[in-house]
């Protein structure tokens, strides 16, 4: 029998690693929107007596046995200094579907979808999730590599918008990006050095669907990510003072650019 090369062998053991991958959310609020969650495939719950009283009616409505721990011996594997009010819940990753059919829109409005470069904090990319819901946004894409996977500090800064909010982790970022172009996006790449504002990008844009893409904080958008966008643009400030963390610029974009 011929030996398998070794990138084959490679392939399917990523892809055996990511079956079994598991992610534990914590707190009440995250843990009670995942058990809502019917997409969710749920392996694990663990609660406290009181926690157990709070999420009563979703644990019902979810099927799960909560397995009921004394607070001064909650066995759940999260990190020490998680603030988790007596919730953990082992989940498996969501499944949002291939990226050609989530951002492809509702056919009612031009779609927006946010593109993360390197951004690699979970409370960044949890507070983006929050504001990619609430702006309407069809997805935020990150990477495989080299980006926050799904975590329950990111779950929890995201307060229940992971559920909701397609998160989805490419291969490769110039690719996705070429994947956009061709589906009919202009790409924005957010570049506070750029001589052309986002609104008056947006505008040019009219109908068209908008990909916006951030940076990490400090280095930006590498210069492969730049070369690959439509047009670098900038958020105007009103003062002289014209610098925000990416989960606030991607606040203020994605307000600039909503579909109207």
């Amino acid at each position: 029998m011929a030996k398998k090369p070794r990138w084959v062998v490679e392939k399917e053991q990523a892809k055996k690693a990511g079956a079994a991958e598991t992610v534990w959310l914590f707190g009440l609020h995250a843990v009670r929107d995942a058990l809502e969650n019917p997409a969710r495939v749920k392996l694990r719950l663990i609660l406290t007596p009181n926690a157990s009283e709070k999420l009563k009616d979703a644990v019902a409505a979810s099927g799960v046995e909560a397995e009921i721990h004394d607070p001064r011996k909650f066995s759940a594997p999260l990190d020490p200094g998680s603030v988790h009010q007596g919730a953990a819940l082992e989940v498996k990753p969501l499944d949002w579907g291939p990226l050609a059919d989530v951002a492809a829109g509702d056919g009612e409005r031009p779609p927006r979808v946010v593109l993360l470069d390197r951004v690699t904090d979970p409370h960044n990319v949890g507070a983006i999730l929050r504001s990619a819901e609430v702006f309407g946004a069809r997805a935020v894409i990150g990477t495989k590599h080299h980006s926050a996977p799904e975590t329950g500090a990111l779950a929890k800064t995201a307060s229940g918008a992971l559920e909701r909010q397609p998160y989805l982790r490419e291969v490769n970022l110039s690719r996705t990006i070429e994947t956009l172009k061709d589906m009919g996006y202009t790409v924005l790449g957010l570049d506070g050095e750029a001589d052309g504002s986002l609104e008056a990008a947006v505008a040019e844009a009219g109908s068209r669907a908008v990909a916006l893409v951030l940076g990490a904080e400090g280095p930006g958008l590498r210069p492969k990510t730049k070369e690959s966008c439509d047009a670098l643009v900038r958020i105007d400030f009103a003062g002289g003072f014209g610098s925000l963390n990416v989960s606030n610029a991607a606040a203020v974009a994605l307000y600039a650019a909503r579909a109207r």
